[in-house]
């Protein structure tokens, strides 16, 4: 008996063109996959640089806080309309400054698989407020009470731009004159080449509220000291704000309930004493808020003193 064989020839070229077209439309999905991933990172940076920018705004001003974060948007890249940028109350009124930029990228390969383009967007969310940790702190105290300040009890707003001199002499009791060891979690006493860097560069932790220990020290007589302060006039301070002080001395124990920014015009050391001039001013500073980074809802200070941090939260 004999058979018809079948002829086979031609089916791996079949196959092979099948397999190519394949792999082309793979390879195309793939350059189309990677271009709309740049899209989405170019729409998140402008996303959080428009609503960063925004939020410096905040809470005073929410029609500023568009306007700004929307020149900013145009500014990296655009895709932003104004109806996606919208104001929100978080904690405190008005806090809040969400960001939405989108666009639709069509593929140039990936319609080979049916698929005409991508709907890309990106959102960023940042909030503001007194921080309930801040860095980059002086170890320099002043006073709730001070007459610029008048708020101990977070029912006023301190007198901002107004020329005042802070007298270290001493600060509050008998032995302490307003320098704090803000390493508390440490033993011992800093130096003042430590308490020289923490004036110039600020302590490079965050710190919390709650009690310090006072620098029992008299270090404004210290020529480290005196060149840092002579280095950081015309910029401004974090000082901790001091609602109480327990005890004297090297026992002297400061109470910080918040932050306030001093900017230094001068100062003059006598003795082991300083006077420090210059005027309170608003200030943003690098902070923790109260609810976000471990901190518990309603731990932050009472009142900003002019100080707020923005942190982007989504």
């Amino acid at each position: 008996m004999t058979f018809a064989r079948k002829n086979e020839r031609g089916q791996a070229v079949v196959l092979m063109v099948v397999s190519v077209a394949v792999m082309l439309g793979m390879a195309a999905l793939v350059l189309d996959a990677g271009a709309w991933f740049r899209t989405k990172r170019r729409l998140q940076g402008t996303a959080d640089a428009a609503a960063l920018a925004g939020a410096q705004q905040l809470p005073g001003s929410p029609s500023s806080a568009a306007t700004m974060a929307m020149n900013y948007a145009n500014q990296n890249g655009g895709d932003v309309a104004g109806a996606d940028i919208v104001i929100s109350s978080t904690t405190l009124p008005n806090d809040t400054i969400t960001v939405k930029a989108k666009r639709t990228d069509a593929g140039l390969f990936s319609g080979v698989l049916g698929i005409p383009g991508a709907n890309i967007d990106a959102r960023a969310k940042v909030r503001v407020g007194p921080p309930a940790q801040a860095r980059f702190v002086a170890p320099m105290v002043v006073n709730c009470a001070h007459p610029l300040i008048h708020n101990c009890g977070a029912n006023s707003t301190p007198d901002f731009q107004v020329p005042t001199t802070m007298d270290y002499d001493p600060m509050g009791a008998p032995g302490a004159y307003g320098m704090l060891n803000l390493g508390k979690d440490a033993s011992g006493t800093p130096g003042s080449s430590e308490e020289a860097d923490w004036i110039l560069h600020g302590f490079d932790k965050y710190l919390g509220l709650g009690n310090y220990n006072s620098d029992p020290g008299a270090k404004f007589s210290s020529s480290n000291i005196q060149d840092a302060l002579q280095a950081r006039i015309g910029t401004v301070l974090l000082f901790p704000v001091f609602k109480q002080l327990n005890g004297g001395g090297q026992n002297a124990v400061y109470e910080i309930i918040g932050w306030i920014g001093f900017h230094l015009t001068s100062f003059n050391v006598q003795g082991n004493n300083a006077s420090l001039r210059g005027y309170f001013t608003e200030f943003i500073a690098q902070g923790i808020l109260a609810g976000s980074g471990g901190g518990a809802p309603g731990s932050g200070p009472s009142s900003t003193w002019g100080v707020q941090s923005i942190q982007l939260i989504e």
